[in-house]
């Protein structure tokens, strides 16, 4: 058995689960995947900016306007600006899913990500000054959007598209771990919780863990593909559209209980 395979059964196959975050689940490891390739190759092909996780993004800006590297700054401020302005794109558009009751509005932010990125496959093969800015902004909206679509999986607040989040709230769920193991230890009826807590952590570690092996598989692919790599994050994507007309992903992330 595959570890993948593995780490969905361990973590997703529960009772308490029910099927509609058993599948959230899965397509946010999906989507975390695509985005650790996403963010990889950009950066390999694209002048060697970030456009997944904003912070790097963030320091780079701050570091070429202080050594007033304009060109480089402009770049990054732009990437920055097209992230946030998926994401809002994306929050809009699940928002009045959401108060209209449309059922699969994950279909459209998820179709948008995907035409962004192909988008920039096609215009990567000819590049020219403007793709500076252009191509890198494509893949930042592209991933501000994928952050939108997909928030929570059960109670737990997810980020399919950065992790230092989630290894914060891996820390966190550690530390909840051990406490619950002594109080279990010392014959509390704490089962359930530390089972719970036991969950949540893997969960947060598989996130973590689908986003470096996205890098790696990146990478990979970039060498050997170049900038069309970038079609197996489409492909990915298009997964998660076909998934959501079955079990609508974003319908119930304004209703879903939020972690405690």
């Amino acid at each position: 058995m595959s570890a993948p395979h593995q780490i969905y059964r361990f973590i997703m196959l529960q009772p308490q689960f029910t099927r509609h975050p058993l599948v959230k689940g899965f397509v946010a490891l999906l989507l975390t995947f695509a985005a650790g390739g996403v963010d990889v190759i950009g950066f390999i092909t694209l002048y060697h900016i970030f456009t997944a996780h904003m912070t790097g993004t963030t320091v780079h800006l701050g570091q070429d306007a202080a050594l007033a590297h304009w060109p480089e700054a402009v770049k990054s401020f732009a990437v920055v600006v097209a992230f946030l302005m998926g994401s809002i794109f994306g929050r809009t558009l699940i928002e009045i899913g959401s108060r209209r009751q449309i059922r699969s509005v994950a279909t459209i932010t998820l179709l948008t990500e995907a035409a962004l990125i192909a988008a920039v496959v096609l215009l990567g093969e000819e590049r020219h000054a403007a793709s500076t800015i252009l191509l890198p902004a494509m893949l930042a909206a592209a991933m501000g959007t994928q952050t939108a679509t997909l928030t929570r999986v059960g109670p737990l607040t997810v980020h399919t598209t950065f992790v230092t989040g989630m290894l914060n709230k891996l820390a966190q769920l550690l530390s909840r771990v051990a406490f619950l193991a002594d109080d279990r230890w010392q014959h509390r009826p704490v089962f359930d919780h530390l089972q719970r807590a036991l969950r949540q952590a893997g969960f947060m570690f598989s996130i973590w863990m689908f986003y470096l092996l996205g890098a790696i598989a990146g990478t990979w692919l970039n060498s050997v593909l170049q900038i069309k790599a970038l079609l197996i994050p489409v492909a990915i994507v298009l997964v998660a559209v076909v998934v959501d007309r079955f079990t609508p992903l974003s319908i119930a992330e304004e209703h879903e209980e939020p972690e405690r």
